[in-house]
């Protein structure tokens, strides 16, 4: 039906004129809308009740000033977000980035793709995203935390756990989780541990959660070699970045038997033919917050290239976990050459759209960030569900959940793509899973 397709176009077009310069998120909104073709032709409901243009505009956007002092008591500013992208499902979930690089495209992009990542969990979750421009890098504790309570002041009149739960992403770890909780807190006088995840075990967190994302992309890997008959034992891997997602990936992929011969950060890669040893990466990054060029100090067999990428290593499995467009057409092609047979993304949309082409046309497996990464969001819905009953999980209890939260997404994601006629296509799946989740919800509840 080319009117189907050329609705797309035109929303397309009005998504560009509507958000000007925000290249991230007219990527994400294209990459998405290109594949829900056979859904709208199987229910044409969804084209009569504009539910593609309104789940691309945001519910809410929320941009706010946030002034802070320094240790050399020189007033900073920065600018901080919160973009409710759509709570059809449940409340607003999504995490918050302190980088330099965040203005409002990048949140919005960001809070697109987790509408869908949350609802493809299957978990009672709605969409959302938030950070600031703030770079925590080189700042004191004190620093950073007296910029959280700045950025908290304002946010919390617009967070509760029936409404928004923050969680963390790039930049804000245990530490600006705990920062930020305090502020609530104090503002508001409840213990409402509900309102934002991350948090530590020893007051609400859920165990699990700071592994939950790396090990929830192995184990939709497990399960996407495992519909091929094939398996992860023996598999020599690499993996980009060096932070939470790719820590706890080497750590799964290791359990199960593969081998793990490279990493990175945003100086470089590292290479260490005997495996990655993962006790002094986790050492490096999680406590003494070096550059993974130091690993090649203690690990003279390691080399060390500046500037490098992983992709340049032959693998068999590669996990981009760094951040978005990190594998580009040039990096796809030498994975493919090189006998990559599976690609599973960590992060948020690490690979272009034409290194998706040439991994989809090569007949690589490949796992989208909107299925493959759920497992972190999943683990938040736990925790959430675990504040609201005050209650409190094992460690291998809360895995066990993730795995099978995991195992159910795949499963969801393979059949949907067989349903509309694109076998083993987990883009066109994922997206399709998420769609019908929130598309129907939203016809529940009329023109709101």
């Amino acid at each position: 039906m080319p009117d189907v397709q050329a609705r797309i176009a035109r929303i397309f077009e009005e998504v560009v004129r509507r958000n000007p310069g925000e290249a991230e998120f007219h990527q994400a909104v294209k990459e998405v809308i290109d594949t829900l073709v056979p859904a709208l032709r199987a229910h044409p409901e969804y084209t009569e009740h504009k539910i593609i243009e309104r789940i691309c505009e945001p519910e809410r956007q929320i941009i706010f000033r946030v002034p802070w002092q320094d240790d050399r008591g020189e007033v900073q500013i920065n600018r901080g977000f919160r973009v409710g992208f759509n709570s059809a499902l449940g409340p607003y979930k999504g995490g918050l980035r302190f980088h330099p690089s965040v203005y409002l495209g990048i949140v919005k992009f960001l809070g697109f793709e987790q509408t869908f990542k949350n609802a493809v969990t299957g978990m009672p979750i709605g969409g959302a995203k938030g950070g600031a421009d703030f770079d925590p890098k080189g700042r004191s504790d004190n620093e950073v935390m007296r910029f959280c309570q700045s950025f908290m002041t304002e946010l919390h009149r617009h967070i509760g756990e029936l409404t928004d739960v923050p969680a963390g992403d790039i930049g804000v770890g245990a530490r600006e989780i705990g920062y930020l909780f305090g502020q609530y807190k104090r503002l508001t006088n409840r213990y409402e541990s509900g309102v934002i995840t991350g948090k530590s075990p020893a007051w609400g967190g859920a165990l699990v959660r700071r592994e939950a994302t790396g090990y929830g992309a192995v184990y939709f890997l497990e399960e996407m070699l495992k519909a091929r008959h094939d398996g992860i034992e023996g598999k020599t891997c690499v993996v980009s970045g060096s932070g939470n997602v790719a820590i706890y990936a080497i750590e799964k992929l290791q359990e199960l038997g593969a081998k793990v011969v490279a990493c990175s950060d945003s100086g470089g890669a590292i290479h260490d033919p005997r495996g990655i040893d993962l006790a002094t990466v986790k050492r490096l990054k999680e406590v003494e917050r070096r550059r993974i060029r130091d690993y090649a100090d203690e690990h003279r067999e390691a080399r060390y290239v500046a500037g490098g990428k992983v992709w340049d290593i032959p693998c068999q499995v590669a996990l981009p976990c760094a951040t978005e467009n990190e594998l580009d057409e040039q990096a796809a092609r030498t994975l493919i050459a090189n006998g990559c047979i599976a690609v599973v993304e960590g992060a948020n949309m690490p690979v272009t759209p034409e290194g998706v082409r040439l991994f989809q046309e090569a007949g690589t497996a490949y796992g989208p960030g909107k299925a493959a990464n759920a497992g972190g969001v999943a683990t938040s819905a736990l925790e959430m569900q675990q504040n609201a009953s005050r209650d409190a999980w094992t460690f291998e209890y809360t895995d066990r959940r993730l795995r099978e939260i995991m195992g159910k997404i795949h499963r969801d994601c393979y059949e949907t793509a067989e349903e509309f006629g694109h076998p083993r296509n987990y883009v066109i799946g994922a997206n399709i899973v998420g769609f019908r989740r929130i598309a129907e919800a939203m016809l529940a509840f009329g023109v709101v």
